[in-house]
C-alpha cells in the first residue's frame, strides 16, 4: 500500500465533498438537520445504541443526497434535459433521497420523542 495513493485519492473525496456543500442547496439544509440531531442527542445526552442509529440515519441521507447530485450530473452529460427517461432518473433518485429523509424524521422521533416527553408531557 502506497501512503501518498492513499491521501491522494483522500484529498480527491474532500474535494468532491466541498463541492458538493458549495452547489447543492438541499445538501446544505440537510447538513443543518444533521447538526440539529447532534446538538439534541448531545442535550439529551443519548446512549451509545441511540448514537449509532441516528449516526446511520443522518449518513443515510447525506449519502442518497450525494448520490443524487452525482445522477444528476452523469444524465446531464450523457443526454439533454428534455429525454423523458433523464426526468425518470432524476425524479426516481429524488424518491431515494425523499425516503431516507422520512426514515430519518421517523428515527428521530423515535430516539427523541421520550425525552421531549420527560421535559414537556409532565
Amino acid at each position: 500500500m502506497r501512503l501518498g495513493r492513499l491521501f491522494k485519492s483522500y484529498s480527491y473525496a474532500f474535494k468532491g465533498l466541498f463541492k458538493i456543500f458549495r452547489e447543492e442547496q438541499n445538501l446544505k439544509i440537510q447538513t443543518l438537520a444533521s447538526l440539529a440531531v447532534l446538538v439534541l442527542g448531545i442535550y439529551f445526552r443519548v446512549n451509545r445504541i441511540e448514537w449509532a442509529i441516528l449516526t446511520l440515519a443522518v449518513c443515510l441521507v447525506l449519502t442518497a443526497e450525494i448520490t443524487n447530485s452525482a445522477v444528476e450530473r452523469v444524465t446531464d452529460v450523457l443526454k439533454p434535459r428534455i429525454n423523458i427517461y433523464i426526468k425518470e432518473i432524476k425524479d426516481i433518485m429524488a424518491a431515494a433521497v425523499l425516503l431516507s429523509s422520512i426514515a430519518a424524521v421517523i428515527t428521530g422521533v423515535i430516539i427523541f420523542w421520550p425525552y421531549v416527553y420527560k421535559i414537556f408531557g409532565h
